[in-house]
């Protein structure tokens, strides 16, 4: 049986939250009863992990949230020694890769873990985090994201101070999500390549996740990444990976294909498991959430095909390439 037809660099997979509801819920091996298979099937060798703060952890608990998700990260790789491994710089990023073992890249979605201390971020970075988006959707302390849109925030101080330790320890700044007033803050403030971990074009779908024309400009002058989202409410109708395809396409025609990636954000699985763990039914069955036969990492192989169909030679540098460069380039 031959393998997938393109190699994998995937900037967003929630997956780490799903292994701690499991684990917190008796457990033993979540990582490898499932999504070790799954990466594997789709051919990812580099997979992002974010650690996002629920609403229930977004005060008090977020830091402990936090540091439990990345024990949970560290507990899956010293198992899994020889298939997955946590990279936190270029040498390891390659070394990873030479070895055929998945590169696993910590990062933070959303800052309500750092608050306000920027001694907790060098902490983090001490421990692994490699990328850190300022908001989720709500407001921090450092910005507003875009479910704060309506305030018309920018960067707070602090989060302005927060970006120049980012770019001091070398840790890459995640604008998916922030507000856009936000957005345009922190591409004054820059020095160094950012990236949009998870976001696509708001010229196929109008969305306020997705980024506009203006923005995906603002974004090749700065040799920023934007990884596209596969998520069914941000590509829009009709949901299906040849519409997915379109927003890599635009994302394509706005930056050169060497600045576009992959960001899927797969959250069916991850939902439905964290769910069932905790026993809340969060969830809806709406249509519009997925794409069509496009919902996780083994799904991973159909958009290979569309890819190939529709950029040939240049699939493999949005499929895994341009992620994976960028990575190497900038961990530090």
């Amino acid at each position: 049986m031959s393998g997938p037809r393109l190699a994998i660099a995937d900037c967003h997979n929630d997956l780490l939250m799903s292994v701690l509801a499991q684990r917190q819920a008796g457990v033993e091996d979540p990582f490898g009863d499932f999504w070790l298979g799954q990466l594997r099937t789709g051919g990812v060798t580099v997979q992002v992990l974010p650690i996002f703060t629920d609403d229930v952890f977004a005060q008090e608990a977020a830091l402990r949230h936090c540091l439990l998700m990345i024990d949970e990260a560290y507990r899956l790789a010293e198992r899994y020694g020889d298939e997955v491994a946590i990279v936190g710089t270029s040498d390891e990023l390659a070394e990873a890769q030479r070895t055929g073992r998945i590169a696993l890249v910590l990062a933070i979605e959303g800052a309500e873990p750092v608050g306000r201390d920027l001694a907790v971020l060098r902490t983090l970075h001490r421990v692994g985090v490699r990328m850190l988006s300022l908001t989720w959707n709500r407001r921090t302390a450092l910005a507003d994201g875009v479910g704060e849109e309506d305030t018309g925030g920018r960067l707070t101080s602090i989060g302005r101070q927060m970006v120049g330790e980012m770019e001091q320890l070398g840790m890459l700044l995640d604008v998916s999500h922030l507000s856009r007033n936000g957005f345009w803050d922190a591409v004054e403030l820059v020095q160094r390549p950012f990236i949009a971990s998870h976001s696509s074009a708001d010229a196929v779908h109008a969305h306020p996740r997705n980024l506009t024309d203006e923005q995906l400009a603002a974004m090749r002058a700065h040799g920023a990444l934007v990884c596209a989202n596969a998520y069914g409410r941000f590509v829009g109708a009709p949901y299906t990976i040849d519409h997915f395809v379109e927003h890599i396409a635009h994302l394509s025609a706005m930056l050169g294909t060497e600045l576009v990636g992959l960001g899927n954000d797969f959250i069916l699985d991850v939902y439905e498991v964290t769910d069932a763990a905790s026993g809340r039914g969060r969830l809806p069955n709406h249509g519009d959430d997925f794409l069509e036969g496009f919902v996780r990492p083994a799904d991973l192989p159909s958009l290979a095909d569309a890819l190939l169909a529709r950029f040939g030679e240049a699939a493999a540098a949005i499929a895994h390439d341009n992620l994976a460069g960028f990575l190497s380039r900038h961990l530090a």
